[in-house]
């Protein structure tokens, strides 16, 4: 938490001061030094979660705006949500080490509704934690997307309503921040939602990523391969499934200077995930080289079968070791 942040806010406070302190991405609004309304780009907007509660309609919300807000005011949740957006702003705000300025300006019209000490703000803040701590610290929210593990170890995971809401809008391209919009949620709760269903291990921990002028995100970090669907899915699954049935094929008999597959190595693609780019794409394991192993793969066209003598000759003991290896990889 930046502390001179909060000096100033207590500062203001003593000083009954009403007008808007503006720090870093967002700004809080005092009317007779206690806060009436904040916002912060990376938190959903009070209009959002208006609207989506149903509370009021985006056509009542602009009147409130624009000077009349006797109709939204009266409106019992409007209180509550007003409560939540301060928060949820300040929770961010609060953890961004940027200089804060103060200019008078006329009373907020949330003030009837809505009043926040510095201190009570402070302390619900502290209350949440470290905004810095975990997997997903409170700078990635608008940075990092929200990925999915396509395949998933545990057998039985609970998950409240909030977070299979989240892990079901998780689409490997919306970050946090806009996941929390699109849903109409706070940023916070979301927030929260992610560091859980990461530490059960269905949400990928955050990578590297870039954050271009047009608000998408590109520059994908480890870990981070965009969902290719399910047509896409399938198909990697028939080619890993061609390719483990190839490998039972390619193995040498016996003399591996002899026989139509001679000279060819045996492969066997280790499992892995069905979609990967990158650092994910299935690792190829070479069971039995030979001086042509690095020879491209040609279509392969069968040929006779050898004489009975030949079928019948005696197999190498080390061709079955790596066969058995083979087998016990692929169970």
């Amino acid at each position: 938490m930046v502390v001179e942040l909060a000096v100033e806010l207590r500062r203001l406070e003593k000083e009954g001061s009403t007008g808007v302190l503006r720090a870093g991405d967002g700004a809080f609004y005092l009317t007779g030094g206690v806060i009436a309304s904040a916002d912060c780009n990376r938190t959903t907007g009070l209009d959002r979660l208006v609207v989506e509660a149903g509370v009021a309609t985006a056509e009542d919300w602009q009147r409130a705006g624009a000077g009349d807000p006797g109709q939204v005011l009266a409106r019992p949740r409007l209180e509550t949500l007003a409560l939540l957006s301060v928060f949820d702003a300040a929770y961010f705000l609060l953890a961004s080490p940027a200089e804060s300025e103060f200019r008078p300006a006329p009373p907020h019209w949330l003030a009837p509704v809505c009043h926040i000490t510095p201190r009570a703000l402070v302390h619900e803040c502290e209350r949440r934690g470290d905004p810095e701590s975990g997997p997903w610290p409170a700078e990635l929210v608008d940075r990092a997307p929200v990925v999915p593990v396509r395949r998933v170890r545990r057998r039985h995971v609970v998950l409240t309503a909030s977070q299979a809401e989240v892990l079901a809008a998780a689409d490997t391209r919306r970050s946090v921040t806009g996941i929390a919009r699109d849903l109409g949620r706070t940023t916070y709760g979301c927030l929260e939602a992610v560091r859980k269903l990461t530490a059960a291990g269905l949400i990928r921990p955050p990578g590297p990523a870039v954050v271009e002028p047009s608000g998408q995100i590109s520059g994908w970090g480890a870990g981070f391969a965009p969902y290719s669907g399910p047509r896409e899915e399938g198909r990697a699954a028939r080619t890993e499934s061609r390719n483990i049935q190839r490998s039972r094929l390619t193995g040498p008999r016996g003399n591996e200077s002899s026989g139509p597959w001679a000279g060819e190595p045996v492969v066997v693609a280790e499992p892995g995930p069905l979609h990967t780019t990158g650092a994910e794409t299935p690792r190829m394991t070479a069971l039995a080289t030979s001086d042509s192993a690095l020879a491209p793969l040609r279509r392969r066209v069968r040929t006779p079968p050898p004489p009975a003598a030949e079928q019948w000759e005696p197999v190498d003991p080390d061709v079955l070791v790596r066969l058995r290896a083979a087998l016990e990889e692929l169970a």
